[in-house]
């Protein structure tokens, strides 16, 4: 699980105009390699956005609460945009049946109302941590269950699995069932059985947690020798020199402010995705939710953590390019695989597929 994140700087880039150039901004994951682009300070002119193949040789990443809002944004419409107009009508209908529907609808400017749903559906299980109307379960009183919901606890414990990196090490369980819920959630789905409410209230989890499951950090923590772990990043201290105002922070945060802004929304959030779709096309095969998960705890085991053993570690320029390119790689890879799984379960009737 991540905690509250810290804010980067922010770097625009000149590529190709828009039609409005003053609405578009580039992420730091699409900016445009150089010289240049490592000199402290750097800010090139604004309003434009890449729309070729760009490397991610940059040192300064947008502000962001990333996989938890910019990011989960980010997936959600890559995925919306592979999706068949039976799928997005399935789908919208769907979500139109949340007891948060119009919170969202409230919240988003988007004219599309389909489309705001999914968006705003897919930070929904992180902005519940801050709603009222939820409790964590182990740390305060259960609140009034409310229509449309099963209950309204926040499932913190949905987000994350934390498997070892040294495997050969003592460890203890992990409290994180993300393996199993994303099974659990595609099969509420795809049951007829199922009430509208119960299959309503999975949905945006199962958007959310498709991108959880590829950010490395939410997949695997370093364990020591005396059993002890670092909670997915969350107790590990690192200085990041490429934030001046807010260089101290923990790893798992690092890793979940990097894809953008928390506020990234329409035209620029179009704008980003356009750029990092071009930077990485649909490829291999989506594969299942253990293959994303072994690919997180893979990345993190040889490239999450900054080299060194010191108690606080602190972020190179070379460490901060590669996990750049490693997170806008993977936030590609999670709208595509999510697209997938949604045309399984939501697709024509004669060709849904409810094994995930």
């Amino acid at each position: 699980m991540s905690s509250p994140s810290l804010k980067p700087y922010t770097v625009f880039i000149h590529i190709e105009p828009l039609e409005d150039p003053a609405s578009h901004q580039a992420s730091a994951l699409t900016a445009k390699p150089g010289a240049a682009s490592a000199r402290r300070g750097l800010l090139l002119r604004p309003g434009f956005v890449a729309t070729a193949l760009l490397s991610l040789l940059l040192l300064f990443p947008s502000p962001a609460v990333a996989w938890n809002a910019a990011g989960h944004r980010i997936t959600a419409l890559i995925a919306w945009e592979k999706l068949d107009q039976g799928s997005k009508s399935a789908l919208a209908a769907l979500l139109r049946k949340h007891p948060d529907f119009e919170r969202w609808q409230a919240r988003s400017k988007d004219p599309d109302a389909d489309r705001a749903a999914f968006l705003e559906a897919s930070t929904w299980p992180d902005d519940i941590r801050r709603d009222r109307r939820f409790y964590t379960a182990g740390r305060a009183q259960p609140t009034p269950t409310l229509k449309g919901f099963p209950d309204m606890e926040r499932r913190l414990g949905w987000h994350y699995v934390d498997r070892p990196l040294h495997r050969e090490r003592r460890s203890r369980s992990s409290p994180g069932v993300l393996d199993r819920q994303l099974t659990a959630l595609a099969k509420v789905l795809c049951d007829s059985k199922r009430s509208d409410t119960e299959r309503a209230y999975a949905l945006p989890w199962l958007i959310h947690l498709v991108g959880d499951a590829h950010q490395p950090l939410h997949a695997a923590s370093r364990n020591r020798p005396n059993g002890k772990d670092d909670s997915g990043g969350n107790a590990q201290r690192i200085i990041n020199p490429f934030q001046p105002k807010h260089q101290s922070t923990n790893l798992h945060s690092y890793w979940d402010d990097l894809p953008g802004k928390p506020w990234l929304r329409d035209k620029r959030l179009e704008s980003t995705v356009k750029a990092l779709t071009s930077l990485y096309p649909a490829a291999a095969p989506a594969g299942e939710p253990a293959q994303w998960l072994d690919e997180s705890w893979q990345l993190a085991q040889r490239a999450a953590y900054p080299p060194g053993k010191d108690a606080v570690l602190t972020i190179s320029a070379q460490f901060h390019a590669s996990a750049l390119k490693i997170a806008g790689r993977r936030l590609g890879e999670a709208g595509y695989r999510l697209a997938d799984q949604l045309r399984r379960l939501f697709g024509k009737a004669g060709e849904r597929q409810c094994s995930t």
